[in-house]
């Protein structure tokens, strides 16, 4: 179970929550070919594989197959792909050795194994983002730990072996994403009940970029722009320039009443982008948003023949 904040009709993580207290996973009794709860969205490094958390493991999807990911079916939480591998939070498998929760961890070999960083058996990240290249961790810590002296949103340059406060002063309403710049370890964007925004300066402070929409999902382009979804009676998903601040809409293929929750772009081809749904809906472009083919509807994998 994951702690929801609904507004208008945005189902979405509440990362200044207290850490769940339910630390079962649902997935034990899924189906071959089902999936419950996507935590996460994200292209290996050649952009050949699209890697799926969900409660039981990791989905991946490539040439239009779908696969389990090898390794312990860790129910991952704060997911993060990068140049060579991921970062995650979350709880271990039943019958591994790892505390529960798993704190930080990472792989390198797509989940075989896992690597802990930090703060094993004491922290669950459902809010956290990790830059592609340079590794900087941006977290949303739920309660006071180890490392970390009280909640709030926190950053690490040296993977999770020291952390920094961001002061977060200029934005305002409930956080339901975070995005970190995927070259610049500095730059980092939120996406709020009350718009998107973004900081030059490791979350010390925010500006409005998309202002006065409420954001379920939101993350950088390889260039650097941003992707932003937002939700309600009007709600689009867009991109934002970065340098010039235009806006240009995207098409989407969310029925009403879904809400987009991950967006990734493929590393390699700036044309391909994936989306997830609440409703566990997850859709591939190959060209930017003009048109988009369904690889998953409702938790149900869907393999081309």
């Amino acid at each position: 179970m994951k702690k929801i904040l609904t507004y208008g009709i945005l189902i979405a993580f509440s990362i200044f929550a207290a850490a769940c207290t339910d630390q079962k996973t649902d997935g034990q009794n899924n189906t071959e070919g089902t999936f419950s709860h996507i935590h996460g969205l994200g292209y290996t490094g050649d952009g050949k594989r699209l890697f799926v958390p969900v409660h039981d493991g990791i989905k991946i999807y490539s040439d239009g197959k779908w696969t389990d990911a090898p390794g312990d079916k860790h129910d991952y939480m704060g997911f993060s792909m990068v140049n060579n591998g991921f970062y995650s939070s979350g709880h271990p498998t039943p019958g591994t050795t790892y505390k529960n929760p798993l704190g930080l961890v990472k792989s390198t070999d797509d989940g075989n194994s896992i690597t802990v960083l930090a703060l094993e058996g004491e922290t669950d990240f459902h809010g956290m983002s990790v830059s592609y290249l340079t590794h900087t961790i941006y977290v949303f810590n739920p309660e006071p730990n180890s490392m970390m002296r009280q909640a709030g949103m926190f950053y690490s340059e040296n993977e999770g072996k020291s952390w920094k406060k961001s002061r977060m002063s200029g934005v305002r309403g409930q956080i339901a994403a975070v995005a970190a710049h995927p070259l610049q370890a500095s730059v980092v964007a939120l996406g709020a009940e009350t718009g998107a925004y973004l900081s030059d300066d490791f979350g010390q402070t925010f500006k409005p970029v998309y202002p006065d929409k409420p954001v379920s999902a939101i993350t950088f382009t390889h260039a650097g722009d941003l992707l932003v979804a937002t939700v309600g009676s009007n709600s689009d998903f867009v991109k934002v320039n970065m340098k010039t601040m235009q806006v240009s809409e995207l098409k989407t293929p969310v029925d009403t009443g879904d809400v987009i929750t991950y967006i990734s772009e493929n590393p390699v081809n700036a044309m391909e982008l994936a989306i997830a749904t609440d409703k566990n809906d997850i859709y591939i472009s190959p060209d930017a948003g003009t048109s988009w083919r369904q690889i998953a509807k409702q938790g149900k994998l869907i393999n081309e023949p």
